[in-house]
């Protein structure tokens, strides 16, 4: 069999119509999948796409404009694939975009008919991805998720251009936003939780950066995050260590208003986690505190300069191996790998954005006075 991954599978005269992508998680992944979808859509005007996702990542996505999400509870994972099978028994493809190594996306991959199934490489189709489809993306080593979505582009013959995701926030949102942050005034916004425990921070150290945020910055400080037990325990925490106390907006908003709350905020702590992708997003500097996971894989896109880089170090510690010795997806959630990262780096890193922030508004020319009537 011919794997077609430099040559454009489809000539410019023959383009695909009707595009299924199969992406199902987590949150972060699904944020690097925008830019995709938004490059289809540019060069591919006529396209119809359809996106196989999870049902809770499907409610931030629902943003994207004119793409049809079949959204599979990976809760009742097996009912799911029953009832998608009904769904997808009259549909026709002429491409599905396998973007996940998981079984259970290969699973859902075999109910969607498409002469051409496009999947990762041999090395990066985890989990005999490359047994459920028939063509493959170029090989390519240690790059950031982000940019291994974007081979699939190349597949396709579509020029790469930075990427793009220019969603347009609901009503709603902007007001949640607006009601959050009314004013100019500048706003550190504090996402303390993982879905993974091991890479959450300790409250007392998040509490020493907000107030420095507070006193030195005069920045309204406000902790964000979902409504569960583990982000309710660690808000309660932060604010009890806290002399300046934060804001407190856990579990009080929607993912579009989250987002729009990352719009409106000057730059965003957190470790690794969707919210660092979703300030991605909307263009909101990320300070992403970063040991058990390397950020140079699935750090914040544009704010990798932003973050406190620990994987070295935990490699070294926990591992007794450098980082180019391990496998590019490795993770190090080990008990007490955060604690490699001191609050004082984090710190370092707040004053250096602010400063660098400051100087660019000294930078810029003053406003003209006003036209007298």
């Amino acid at each position: 069999m011919r794997w077609l991954h430099q040559v454009p599978l489809f000539a410019p005269a023959n383009r695909p119509r009707d595009i299924c992508i199969l992406r199902l998680s987590a949150i972060g992944d699904t944020c690097h999948m925008v830019p995709v979808v938004r490059a289809l859509q540019s060069a591919w005007p006529d396209c119809r796409i359809t996106w196989i996702i999870g049902r809770a990542e499907s409610k931030l996505m629902s943003l994207v404009p004119g793409v049809e999400l079949l959204t599979v509870d990976k809760g009742r994972f097996a009912a799911e694939l029953v009832r998608l099978r009904g769904v997808l028994a009259a549909r026709r493809f002429d491409l599905l975009l396998h973007m996940q190594a998981s079984a259970r996306a290969s699973l859902l991959s075999m109910l969607v008919r498409a002469p051409i199934k496009l999947g990762f490489d041999r090395a990066r189709a985890g989990e005999l991805q490359w047994l459920f489809t028939n063509r493959r993306i170029a090989p390519r080593r240690r790059e950031h998720v982000l940019d291994s979505f974007m081979g699939f582009l190349d597949a396709l013959g579509i020029t790469q251009h930075p990427p793009v995701w220019n969603l347009p926030l609901p009503p709603d949102a902007l007001a949640y936003a607006r009601a959050v942050i009314p004013d100019a005034r500048p706003t550190l916004l504090v996402s303390a939780c993982s879905s993974h425990p091991l890479r959450n921070w300790r409250p007392q150290d998040y509490a020493a950066v907000c107030d420095h945020a507070a006193l030195r910055w005069n920045m309204r400080v406000i902790l964000c995050g979902g409504p569960g037990a583990v982000e309710r325990r660690m808000g309660d925490d932060i604010l009890s260590h806290a002399a300046a106390k934060p804001i407190d907006q856990i579990g009080r908003d929607t993912l579009p208003q989250m987002l729009a709350l990352l719009g409106a905020a000057t730059v965003l702590l957190s470790p690794d986690s969707g919210p660092v992708h979703m300030a991605a997003m909307v263009g909101t500097p990320v300070i992403g505190i970063y040991a058990p996971t390397n950020p140079a894989r699935s750090g914040p896109y544009f704010s990798r300069q932003w973050c406190v880089d620990r994987f070295p170090e935990a490699a070294r510690a926990f591992l007794g191996r450098e980082p180019d010795q391990l496998p590019w997806n490795v993770k190090i959630e080990k008990p007490g790998v955060m604690d490699l990262i001191e609050p004082s780096a984090v710190i370092a890193k707040l004053d250096r954005l602010m400063q660098e922030r400051r100087a660019a508004a000294l930078a810029q020319p003053p406003a003209p006075p006003p036209l007298l009537a």
